[in-house]
């Protein structure tokens, strides 16, 4: 039996998702994927690097707008599918297929890219979802983004809808609601470390882990 496991995470922009993501790969010893899967995409699938990622921070802009916008940008023809259009179901299989292929290699914590949707038969998946108080997470977005807190805000929502959008729209579930994951928590609760080692326990006691 394939013992590998898998921890999904959903986030609000703000919440240390990512950190968290990374703290819980770091202590259960276990590889971390974010941005890091479009390094891998761009390997499997021949597109271009600066594509993949320009396509990803469009991702939810209505879908189908995000990606024609693209089209005189850092496109060639060598990267046109269908009447020269890029198919964002086809993309999005790339993507999935890579994040399939990582989870059956390996156990690995992966950060959005509705993740929990595609390794949805995965028997040994774990799906979180992170969230925060809104001035924390008003602040956090200052701290990285070098942001007012107005644009922070402004940002905030932009992001949030593209997330919900993208995610609604894939996996035909609710983006944020607590019956799409096993566990959803705010982390301005108990603060970064604390959620971390808080979700840590949560999976080892759902995994079993703690007796291996």
């Amino acid at each position: 039996m394939n013992e590998n496991f898998v921890i999904n995470i959903g986030r609000q922009l703000g919440s240390g998702g990512h950190l968290i993501g990374q703290g819980l790969a770091r202590e259960l010893g276990i590889s971390f994927y974010d941005k890091e899967l479009i390094q891998i995409a761009s390997q499997e699938s021949g597109l271009a690097k600066e594509f993949l990622e320009q396509l990803d921070e469009k991702k939810g802009q209505g879908l189908f707008r995000g990606i024609f916008g693209l089209r005189n940008s850092v496109m060639t023809d060598e990267f046109y599918f269908n009447d020269n259009y890029p198919s964002s179901e086809m993309l999005f299989k790339i993507q999935s297929d890579v994040i399939r292929d990582l989870a059956e290699k390996q156990s690995c914590v992966f950060v959005g890219r509705c993740a929990d949707y595609v390794l949805k038969d995965h028997p040994r998946a774990v799906n979180i979802f992170i969230t925060a108080d809104l001035p924390d997470r008003i602040a956090r977005v200052c701290r990285d983004q070098h942001l007012t807190e107005e644009k922070a805000m402004d940002y905030i929502k932009k992001m949030d809808k593209k997330r919900a959008d993208y995610y609604n729209y894939y996996t035909e579930k609710q983006w944020g609601a607590a019956a799409s994951y096993h566990l959803c928590i705010n982390s301005s609760v108990l603060g970064i470390e604390e959620t971390t080692a808080y979700i840590r326990e949560f999976v080892e006691k759902k995994l079993n882990l703690t007796n291996k």
